[in-house]
């Protein structure tokens, strides 16, 4: 019964990589670090694979790269306002560290893209002024990270009930469970 709530969600996840304007693409993705408090940022989710894990492209030298490192358990939260449908993705991240996938993806970013992963100085380091970056020109620090769905939670908004799924990875499959919304 809940098949098709979990297509649903799958084809809107998927989706997403192609629309550039598809509602999924920018998601909130939250960390914890060894402070214990949530750090949350939006992130555009890059590629979707068949048993879902979601990828994200980053600085290696960003908060959410160490955190990771102190603990991989993070969570993601989508919102499509038009379906009035939401995701809560929760799951274990992996820092890309194979040198050939690495180059492999670093060779499609778009070159106006590619200085996002190029500044002279780190993410969130302070500066006087914007015009202060600079970008070098053969190196990068580009990182990409992997997020293994453990759960993913449906809510869907809509009269005269809202529908709310849970679904867990099990093994090979995803279980599924109704939730009050």
């Amino acid at each position: 019964m809940t098949d098709v709530f979990f297509e649903e969600l799958t084809t809107e996840l998927r989706n997403c990589i192609y629309k550039k304007d598809h509602s999924f693409r920018y998601a909130t993705l939250a960390t914890i670090g060894k402070k214990s408090i949530a750090r949350l940022r939006t992130v555009v989710l890059r590629h979707v694979s068949e048993d879902l894990q979601l990828t994200i492209y980053t600085d290696s030298r960003t908060k959410k790269i160490a955190h990771i490192k102190e603990n991989n358990q993070v969570s993601l939260l989508l919102y499509h306002p038009e379906k009035l449908l939401q995701l809560k993705i929760e799951g274990t991240a992996q820092i890309v560290t194979d040198e050939k996938r690495l180059n492999t993806y670093w060779n499609i970013v778009q070159s106006n893209s590619r200085k996002e992963y190029s500044a002279d100085i780190s993410p969130g380091s302070e500066i006087k002024t914007p015009d202060q970056v600079e970008y070098m020109k053969e190196n990068h620090y580009f990182a990409m990270i992997d997020i293994l769905p453990k759960t993913i939670e449906y809510l869907k908004l809509k009269r005269p009930n809202h529908i709310r799924v849970l679904f867990e990875k099990e093994n090979s499959g995803w279980e599924s469970t109704f939730l009050v919304p």
